[in-house]
């Protein structure tokens, strides 16, 4: 299948499994334990209804918008995911390139492959980077510094990762900082001959915003010992506010479930959160994104702005999203997919996709103005 044969993001998956070794697909296609709350996120949106309208006037239609302030073709980002130059070479690069083309904010992790300063010389405008929080405080405030000096003008602060998930497939497949590479890895990645000429052709190999920053990590075989005892199990929301007082751009917070911590991140000043679960890879019996969404816009009101990842695969869903009161949606396997599928070029029909499906349900909804979906464009009752 070409990549412009492409008609679903279900369309991409099946192409991008075929292309990209197994476990770096799993990486991307998998939830901890058993995933139960990675499945809820897709099936919940399912299960919402829209109001079917007709009649109506659906010329000049729009879904251009805005996310913390800045202009967007769309309500939607691409998420940060770590791993991503794995899914393809330079697939950090490509992601955010085919991002800022469409008109959409790109969010870089810090578990990228390429590094900050590699996004910021393939690109013209500036991108969102995603902070994890480490117990090397200077390692953070030079990881903060490099954003900043890369233009980034919003930093998304991940909440929820202070421990990691277990993920199974990950632990079968051997996939780790770095991957251990058995007779069965060593397989998979010769049954994918066109994917390893790609990573040939790069030196973005290794975690690019790390090796060589961290203090005592100058390799990949460094790493890992590294990675596995960094993740700061003492970050509060002291920590959080001293974070946003020292970024003085765009702040946003991400891993928000609950309505309480919905309130707290308002109180430090926070821009923006992101209702998400980690894409249930963390907490396995978390509810789904969608189904507190709507109490966490009720508790924090006009304070700020709120946005939602997890599940999300089509326009549709996007609507939803949009419906019960989001002002932006994430979308984290939906464009990992389309990487996977067809580099750039996959990644931009990812967007071109969305973009053609949430138009078309906002048009059948009786909407012409993509900032003017409400409740009323679902069908009563929700099924929660």
């Amino acid at each position: 299948m070409h990549i412009d044969d492409a008609l679903t993001i279900a369309d991409l998956k099946q192409m991008a499994r075929a292309r990209v070794p197994r476990m770096f697909f799993d990486y991307a296609d998998s939830g901890s334990w058993t995933e139960s709350t990675y499945r809820w996120n897709a099936e919940d949106l399912q299960k919402i209804k829209f109001e079917q309208r007709v009649a109506v006037d659906l010329s000049n239609r729009t879904l251009e918008s805005t996310m913390a302030g800045r202009p967007v073709a769309m309500p939607v980002a691409i998420a940060p995911t770590g791993l991503t130059g794995m899914q393809h070479a330079d697939g950090e690069i490509l992601g955010a390139k085919a991002a800022e083309d469409f008109g959409i904010p790109f969010v870089l992790s810090t578990m990228s492959i390429c590094s900050i300063e590699a996004v910021a010389e393939a690109t013209n405008k500036p991108f969102w980077f995603q902070l994890y929080v480490m117990q090397d405080q200077d390692f953070v405030e030079n990881l903060i510094g490099r954003a900043e000096s890369a233009g980034c003008d919003a930093l998304v602060l991940t909440l929820d990762l202070q421990i990691l998930g277990q993920r199974h497939k990950d632990l079968r497949n051997g996939l780790g900082a770095p991957p251990k590479f058995g007779l069965g890895t060593l397989a998979q990645l010769a049954s994918r001959p066109r994917w390893c000429m790609k990573m040939l052709g790069t030196k973005n190999r290794t975690f690019g915003n790390i090796v060589g920053h961290a203090k005592g990590v100058s390799n990949t075989a460094s790493l890992s010992a590294w990675a596995a005892e960094q993740f700061d199990l003492e970050l509060d929301w002291k920590k959080a506010e001293k974070l946003r007082k020292r970024w003085g751009r765009k702040f946003i917070v991400k891993g928000i479930m609950n309505v309480d911590d919905a309130r707290m991140a308002a109180d430090i000043g926070a821009d923006a959160i992101i209702a998400s679960n980690h894409g249930g890879r963390q907490l396995d019996g978390a509810p789904s994104s969608i189904s507190v969404l709507e109490s966490i816009v009720e508790a924090v009101g006009d304070r700020l702005e709120v946005h939602m990842d997890g599940g999300i695969s089509s326009g549709q869903d996007i609507m939803r999203a949009l419906a019960l009161g989001a002002k932006g949606t994430y979308v984290g396997r939906a464009w990992l997919y389309g990487l996977g599928a067809g580099g750039q070029a996959g990644v931009r029909r990812t967007l071109d996709i969305l973009h053609k499906e949430l138009d078309l349900t906002m048009a059948f909804c009786g909407e012409r103005d993509i900032n003017k979906v409400g409740r009323h464009n679902l069908h009563a009752p929700l099924p929660w």
